[in-house]
């Protein structure tokens, strides 16, 4: 997908809560991502998000595993994290959409984890930040990528930021 469709959802202004899923093309292009995750994780690791219609270059992505909250079955999802203060973040943003992602509630409902940073993975367990700690983590997030702070004025919601806390001894 091209910018322009994304550049359409940007330009337009919407009022808190309007934006209420993203584009199919944003999904084929996130499934896109996914299955490359799973067939070739050194060519994933590393990705555009331009696919999607956000500027700024290659971005670092990871491969959470996580078990649906009603389901009970494992699911994945590519997912762009970042490093900040020793801590692997995501963003629970899901574009801007007032509805959070559905791989944050499964989180919520049950932290442990699995990632996969390129070819390596670790079990994690899934925190999210909060209160006077979330600041300078949202700061560092959205200077790093500032479609982050897009996302945010579109929606209502404070969107979680997600530390994913390996197990002792462990670096990815």
């Amino acid at each position: 997908m091209g910018s322009g469709k994304m550049d359409e959802v940007r330009a337009t202004d919407f009022a808190k809560d309007e934006f209420k899923a993203l584009p199919d093309l944003v999904k084929e292009e996130l499934e896109k991502h996914r299955r490359l995750y799973l067939s070739d994780p050194a060519a994933a690791h590393m990705w555009d998000p331009i696919a999607i219609g956000t500027p700024g270059g290659p971005v670092t992505c990871l491969l959470l595993h996580h078990k649906g909250r009603k389901s009970g079955e494992w699911r994945n999802t590519a997912l762009q994290y970042y490093r900040f203060n020793g801590d692997i973040l995501i963003v629970a943003s899901r574009g801007g959409t007032e509805e959070p992602p559905v791989w944050s509630l499964n989180l919520e409902a049950n932290p442990e984890c699995r990632i996969q940073v390129g070819a390596n993975g670790s079990e994690a367990t899934a925190r999210v930040i909060t209160g006077e700690e979330r600041k300078p983590y949202w700061d560092f997030i959205s200077t790093e990528q500032p479609a982050q702070a897009e996302y945010q004025a579109r929606c209502q919601r404070e969107i979680p930021i997600i530390a994913l806390d390996l197990p002792e001894g462990v670096t990815l």
